[in-house]
């Protein structure tokens, strides 16, 4: 992968790093040569990334060219971001108070050089921002409330405002920052595309177990692909691939949305798209987008603190949940009004709005896979034993965790299910669903739409096999760049 920096005045730059070209915003703007290069990797060490600057325009011509870019535009922008910022203070918090502890003063400044700081005391925060904020120099500025610190702002530096007695820091770190054996990891020869793959190994009930994750690579590797599978602690390597598809199970507030969004900005094709994440984690937006578009579900009422007796409505038993549970977690049925009370408070101190559902039992659910507004598989998932969900996390035996299943040909499926199920997913992508249903009277209610659906060996390819796993990763294949 060639290597390039560009920098204001080349000729009077302090970097000197053997095997990367160092050229002006100017020239990587205007000179047609560089639009043609491909496999590049850019550093922009520009000046000024303000918007419609030299710096910006780097950054912003180099995504179109399918160069890989060092910061991107969305990074540039995310800085501008005080929300953004304040999450970064929050996720960071226990570090920022660690780090900072022995600070007396009420501010306190934080110049980061390619990830690194010249004190070590530093090191581990400066690395940690620099994850978030891909930028080559970057300022963080940190504000004492009274009580703790807080990050105020980050801001990238320009080259000329680091300080004379940095440069020697600046010079060794520039080194190992371009030394790094990843920057150089040519794809080899057989491979068409970088497939990174993120799980997380302590996960107690994946979407994927160790067959399918295994099937997932062959399907991958056959299809052209290098695989690596990636955790959470990745997050600053994504740039390095083409595609990065999701098998950790997702939510809004967490890494998995952070990194799908990292991908996205990157230019990557990702399954699951940040957006999908969105719609699908929180059953409020689902609950309403449903409504909206009148598609049957069981009766539900949105509550808060202000309205919990319009539940009185639903009967009982009926149903609570979480807005970002998943596989029954965070989901529990109450069956009097005693109950009820002690559950909405316990959920209302974890979400000011929580989802009250009409209690509807079957003996399974209808699991209808989707992916690209198609059919890929249907499963009909029953009951844990004696339990009313497929999940009984609170079983003493691991044989009763979960019910029994049966896997159909889309064709034995009902047609009013098989229905219900793709007008559902269309409301939010094209992407890959698990969409579950209680049929009831022969009607299908929607229960919820699941944006990482399970994909089990043994389970959902029970049918398609290896040619499951093939489909889902040549459909991510094909909104790579380099599959247009």
């Amino acid at each position: 992968m060639k290597k390039i920096i560009v920098i204001n005045k080349p000729s009077h730059s302090v970097l000197d790093v053997p095997g990367v070209e160092v050229i002006s915003p100017r020239h990587y703007l205007t000179d047609e040569s560089y639009s043609r290069l491909k496999n590049v990797r850019v550093f922009n060490l520009s000046n000024d990334y303000a918007y419609q600057t030299r710096g910006y325009y780097v950054s912003l011509l180099a995504e179109a060219r399918g160069h890989k870019v060092v910061p991107s535009v969305k990074n540039i922008l995310d800085m501008k971001e005080r929300a953004l910022v304040k999450s970064v203070s929050d996720d960071l918090d226990d570090l920022v108070q660690k780090s900072l502890k022995r600070i007396r003063s009420k501010e306190f400044t934080l110049s980061i050089y390619f990830g690194q700081n010249v004190s070590n005391q530093y090191a581990k925060l400066a690395r940690e921002l620099h994850k978030l904020f891909q930028a080559p120099f970057l300022r963080a500025r940190f504000v004492h409330n009274g009580k703790k610190w807080e990050i105020y702002s980050i801001r990238t530096i320009p080259l000329k405002e680091v300080p004379a007695h940095h440069l020697p820091y600046l010079q060794s770190f520039a080194a190992e920052y371009f030394g790094r054996k990843r920057y150089d990891n040519a794809r080899p020869g057989k491979y068409l595309y970088d497939l990174a793959i993120l799980t997380n190994p302590d996960e107690v009930s994946p979407p994927s177990n160790k067959k399918a994750l295994g099937a997932f690579a062959d399907a991958a590797e056959k299809l052209g692909c290098y695989v690596e599978f990636i955790t959470k602690d990745d997050y600053d390597r994504i740039g390095e691939f083409d595609a990065l598809f999701i098998r950790e199970t997702t939510a809004v507030n967490h890494h998995t949305y952070r990194i799908a969004r990292r991908a996205q900005s990157e230019g990557l094709a990702v399954l699951d798209s940040p957006d999908s994440i969105l719609k699908c984690a929180n059953k409020v937006y689902l609950a309403e987008l449903l409504r909206g578009a009148r598609i049957p579900t069981p009766q539900t009422l949105v509550l808060s603190s202000d309205n919990p007796k319009d539940a009185d409505s639903l009967g009982f038993p009926c149903v609570l949940k979480l807005p970002d549970s998943s596989f029954s977690q965070g989901v529990v049925k109450v069956n009097d009004k005693d109950e009820f009370r002690c559950k909405v408070r316990e959920m209302l101190k974890v979400s000011d709005l929580i989802i009250a559902q009409e209690y509807v039992p079957t003996e399974y659910d209808w699991r209808v896979g989707v992916l690209n507004n198609q059919v890929l598989f249907v499963c009909r998932y029953y009951m844990a034993a004696g339990h009313w969900q497929i999940y009984n996390w609170n079983s003493k035996k691991k044989s009763d965790v979960e019910g029994n299943f049966d896997i159909l040909e889309p064709s034995e499926a009902p047609s009013a299910v098989i229905e219900t199920a793709l007008k559902a997913t269309r409301l939010i992508g094209n992407g890959l669903y698990g969409v579950d249903i209680k049929e009831i009277g022969g009607k299908p209610y929607i229960i919820e739409i699941n944006d990482n659906p399970n994909i089990d060996g043994g389970v959902e390819d029970r049918l398609l096999k290896d040619e499951l796993y093939r489909k889902i990763i040549l459909f991510l294949l094909e909104q790579t760049n380099i599959g247009k």
